[in-house]
């Protein structure tokens, strides 16, 4: 006996709602999407040239050298983390917040050490502080 194959459908996977989808969330992707524009900023730097500021009376005196090293009016910290540097800040300064602090920077010093003992007198309370500079050689 022979009996009659009945014809097979092609087993097959309709991609047409799948495609409708992904450009569905593609569009919603591209509309929530908010564009920045990453710009870089271009910083001249103003040279040191002018009168020297008046002298307070008995400026506090950070002085960083180039391996990052503290110095507090004259006297070397043990360690250059910023917690030591508030509390010599505070012995030095006997609390008087009201003094102008000098900030002395080796040329070479990195420029966290700088942010550091800025952002330390900052949460002391100085607010006269100054950084000092030479004036730029002849070209």
């Amino acid at each position: 006996m022979q009996f009659r194959r009945q014809a097979r459908e092609e087993d097959s996977i309709n991609l047409t709602p799948l495609i409708d989808v992904v450009f569905l969330l593609l569009i919603f992707f591209m509309v929530s999407t908010t564009f920045t524009k990453e710009t870089h900023l271009e910083i001249d730097l103003p040279e040191a040239v002018g009168e020297a500021a008046s002298n307070a009376d008995d400026p506090l005196e950070i002085i960083i050298n180039a391996a990052g090293e503290y110095a507090v009016n004259g006297q070397s910290l043990v360690n250059n983390k910023a917690a030591t540097l508030r509390s010599a800040l505070n012995e030095v300064g006997a609390g008087d917040t009201s003094r102008a602090l000098i900030i002395t920077a080796d040329a070479n010093a990195p420029h966290q050490y700088v942010v550091r003992a800025m952002d330390s007198a900052g949460q002391l309370g100085f607010a006269n502080m100054s950084i000092t500079t030479r004036h730029p050689e002849a070209e």
